[in-house]
């Protein structure tokens, strides 16, 4: 008996001295600062609280998948339909959702809201950011407006139709289905991305006094509406800002009002200002040109993107403002002076600029992602190294815009279009009408480095080339204004109209324009079949990660990739390659596996390898910055005897096991890649690893990769292999954007099977069930293979939706079946921060929709006893680690240690 509880103490001791040593998953953005982030509402940030209000639209929407008749009435019964915020997808849809799964047809939404008799008399619109198709809206039962087109903004003006004092009614047909008479027009099931449908970005509704700032997207200027800002003169001792503002008199009566900007800085001390008079009639608009000169500008560049606020006040006779509005701007001037290549603020950019597609696809919701979304999916791919983006292939939500001028990612805005030209002269009057409009909402963003007006891989007529290439320098008749197409095979010619070429790395070139390389890094066999060595699920695992990395670093084969476009002059200034994230298709079956991210992006190996390339030196606000070493080896029975390491620092000394493999150079002093992928030949030998287990020296099995700068050690990676799982930990995919109380916004949690040192269990199956109680709830159940989700690659995530209160959400992960041995549950609290905004709507979605419960007696058991029997259930935990020690000191016994 004393040998027994001697043996049960030995035991016990042994359990709690094993301390947590392991390393957990590095995650993107989890160093980062966690804020409210600011976005434009409707084109504008808000300056003060005079003269305008933009309430967010988005709560409270009766939706109806389907056709119904009369439902445009202003009476029509919708009380049956679902309730619903948006941005919203037509349905939820599995991880995998490519090959035309997704609904594509007529869909109605219904809103009804009030307004108070103190907002008659004011100018009223609702701005929908994006409705994916063709769209109809109606007010009151009256028709309102049609729209052509899932990209870009429809903007209704509903002064005339709103009953004051009353419950009023917006009703929305919204139409997905494929279409030739307007862009993109190719069918979704001959095309490589995906119409997902609905009201997919946010709705705002826009209270302004008669006489206003207007919307560029409504107004219908060449060159003008809303506020226009360029720059002249630029040096970095004086900058004069040209801002060109178009104000509108509906009063009725003729007006004489001044109109003032003034230019803050960050820390919002105004750095200039000015102030105009102006006249107008009844019905009339002017358009009100002034310059603002202002001393040592902080200039926009990628690596610090400095920006600033530009107010717009209208003033009256009376103290106040009429109307106001903020603009953030960048200073900065941008240059392509063809075999000289690209010039940032009258210097060489002396690095290549590389970075990555973006279509706006997630998991599970499709396109109708929220704002915070947006800025993770562009500060994830900045932490990358990512400098610049192309928008494949139709301009991004405005919140992805914001994100890119805040974190520094350069932009290529494209048109809607693939590979589809259509003869009808209403197809081309609607592409032309879309390069306007783009040009005219994304113009003052100072991350928007070219604009593509063409549709992609498409055979167009020259004289659409040359058309759609003036019309940027139409809506855009000032310096830094640049248009960019392929070389087109059907019209040679049309190379020369165009001021950038898009092409694939030369050692020379026969153009006297810069190049860019607008798609790089695949390597499929034939296009059906696409297959890739850059395309690859997470869920493969750690063989096909290192061949999709190395792919896009320096593969063995000549390719485009990052060692290529580094050995190209200087006229050639850059590439994005295909593609940020997973992404859904409608033309294929299988999803598009070749991001450096999953669709629910989460790192793969590629994504540290591109990292790797960030230079330890930059500091870039809002981005992990300095030096880094990853391990790109699971330490697993079925990993390679190669250990991989991705690091940005001069050399990476490598110990195995306690003992030092060696030391390699990780630097690059010929043209190419920066910083090549460094691998230690047979480093590591799973039977070394059993030894040490056996010996019960886990201490000893850890691989540690050290980062050395200039002969000094900056940073260091460890690496042990996963043992037993025996938890779940569930960790917040933040990036630096905080969930925000909205009723619209979307986190990722994602759920990590460990060992009892932190060690992810990369090679398991389990099934993860998840709850979530607060002021939150689950998207999608079992229908969707969402939950319970079963593991990939160590993983399971889960997708969490805000409700409008504001407070703690508590999410628990366990195993969706029980057992004695199974995984302990994890939990989670975090808590959704207030929206800094004004809402309407009459009724919103209730907490848990989407969320799927499970019934148990346990959820109407008192709180003592639910206390007593998790306490039981943790005793009898404790207890089965005992008993497990004593059945692994018995197979030592009988098996010895060889």
């Amino acid at each position: 008996m004393k040998q027994r509880r001697w043996f049960l103490k030995w035991v016990t001791l042994c359990v709690l001295s094993i301390v947590s040593v392991g390393v957990s998953a590095q995650w993107p953005g989890e160093s980062i600062e966690v804020r409210s982030r600011d976005y434009s509402h409707a084109g504008f940030y808000k300056a003060g609280s005079e003269g305008r209000t933009v309430y967010n639209f988005n709560v409270g929407w009766r939706f109806f998948k389907g056709d119904m008749e009369n439902a445009w009435q202003a009476d029509f019964d919708d009380s049956s339909w679902e309730l619903v915020s948006v941005p919203h997808g037509l349905e939820l849809l599995p991880e995998e959702a490519s090959g035309g799964i997704n609904y594509q047809g007529v869909a109605w939404y219904r809103k009804q809201f009030r307004l108070t008799d103190e907002q008659a008399g004011k100018k009223l619109f609702v701005h929908f950011e994006a409705i994916m198709g063709k769209s109809k809206v109606w007010i009151n039962g009256k028709f309102v407006k049609s729209h052509f087109g899932g990209f870009l903004p429809s903007i209704v003006d509903v002064t005339d139709y709103i009953e004051f004092g009353k419950d009023n009614v917006i009703a929305v047909m919204a139409d997905n289905s494929d279409d030739p008479d307007y862009p993109p027009g190719k069918p979704q099931e001959t095309m490589d991305f995906a119409y997902f449908g609905g009201i997919y970005r946010d709705v705002w509704l826009v209270e302004t006094n008669p006489v206003h700032i207007t919307n560029p997207n409504f107004s219908d200027v060449v060159a003008g509406g809303g506020v226009f800002v360029h720059y002249e003169n630029l040096s970095e001792k004086q900058v004069a800002v040209v801002v060109e503002t178009h104000v509108l008199n509906e009063s009725g009566r003729k007006q004489t009002v001044k109109l003032e900007s003034v230019i803050r800085d960050e820390a919002d001390k105004a750095v200039g200002k000015t102030q105009s008079s102006l006249t107008m009639k009844a019905g009339e608009s002017r358009t009100v040109k002034q310059k603002i000169i202002v001393d040592n500008p902080q200039l926009w560049h990628p690596d610090h993107p400095n920006l600033y606020q530009l107010d717009s006040r209208v003033l009256g006779r009376s103290s106040g403002a009429i109307d106001a509005v903020r603009t953030r701007i960048g200073i900065r001037k941008i240059e392509f002076r063809g075999r000289d290549g690209l010039y940032i603020n009258n210097k060489p950019f002396e690095d290549k600029l590389i970075g990555g597609n973006r279509h706006q696809d997630f998991a599970y919701v499709g396109n109708a992602i929220s704002n915070n979304m947006h800025w993770r999916d562009v500060q994830k791919l900045r932490e990358a190294g990512f400098r610049v983006i192309r928008s494949a292939h139709y301009p991004q939500d405005p919140a992805f815009m914001d994100a890119c001028d805040e974190l520094g990612m350069l932009v290529i805005v494209a048109t809607p279009g693939w590979q589809f030209y259509n003869k009808k002269p209403i197809f081309s009057e609607r592409v032309y009408s879309d390069i306007r409009n783009m040009i005219r909402r994304d113009r003052n963003h100072p991350s928007v480095m070219l604009w593509e007006p063409i549709l992609n891989e498409t055979h167009y007529p020259k004289e659409f080339a040359q058309t759609v290439h003036n019309i940027v320098h139409e809506e855009f008749p000032y310096q830094g204004a640049y248009t960019a197409a392929d070389l087109s095979p059907s019209h040679p010619e049309t190379t020369e109209i165009f001021d950038v070429v898009f092409a694939h790395p030369r050692d020379e070139y026969e153009m006297e324009q810069s190049v860019f390389t607008r798609e790089w890094g695949d390597n499929v066999d034939d296009w059906s079949s696409h297959n890739s060595t850059s395309r690859m699920p997470l869920s493969w695992g750690e063989a096909p990660q290192l061949i999709q990395a190395n792919h896009y670093a320096k593969p063995d084969y000549p390719f485009s990739c990052i060692d290529r476009l580094y050995k190209t002059p200087r006229q050639h200034v850059g590439g994005t390659m295909w593609h940020s994230f997973d992404h859904q298709r409608g033309y294929h079956p299988d999803p598009f596996w070749g991001g450096i991210m999953d669709a629910f992006r989460q790192p793969k190996y590629a994504w540290y390898m591109f990292r790797s390339q960030r230079e330890p030196q930059l500091e870039v606000p809002n981005v992990a910055n300095g030096p880094m070493v990853y391990i790109a080896n699971e330490l697993s029975p079925f990993s390679s005897k190669d250990i991989t390491v991705y690091t940005n620092c001069d050399e990476v000394r490598l110990t195995v096991f306690g003992k030092e493999v060696g030391t390699q150079k990780a630097g690059n002093d010929e043209p190419g890649i920066k910083h090549p992928i460094v691998v230690f030949e047979d480093a590591f030998d799973f039977m070394e690893e059993k030894k040490l287990h056996r010996a019960r020296k886990f201490d000893q099995a850890t691989v540690v990769a050290e980062g050395v700068i200039d002969g000094k050690v900056v940073t260091t990676s460890t690496r042990m292999p996963a043992r037993r799982k025996t938890r779940i930990v569930l960790k917040v995919d933040h990036a630096g954007a905080p969930l925000q109380a909205d009723g619209s916004d979307l986190l990722s949690v994602v759920a990590f099977v460990e060992d009892d040192r932190g060690n992810v269990k990369r090679l398991c199956e389990d099934e993860i069930y998840f709850e979530v109680s607060g002021e939150g709830s689950l998207v999608g159940d079992a229908t969707i293979g969402a939950n319970p989700r079963r593991v990939e690659w160590g993983t399971a995530p889960a997708l969490i939706r805000s409700t409008t209160t504001p407070g703690k959400i508590t999410i628990v992960a366990k195993p969706a079946f029980g057992g004695i041995n199974r995984l302990e549950k994890g939990e989670l609290v975090i808590e959704s921060i207030p929206a800094n905004m004004s809402f309407i709507y009459n009724e919103q979605p209730a907490a848990k929709v989407g969320q799927t419960t499970r019934t148990s007696s346990n959820d109407v058991e008192p709180a003592e006893v639910k206390e007593l029997k998790q306490k039981l259930e943790e005793t009898q935990r404790e207890l089965n680690q005992l008993k497990l020690k004593e059945i692994e000191r018995q197979q030592e016994e009988f098996e010895g240690l060889d």
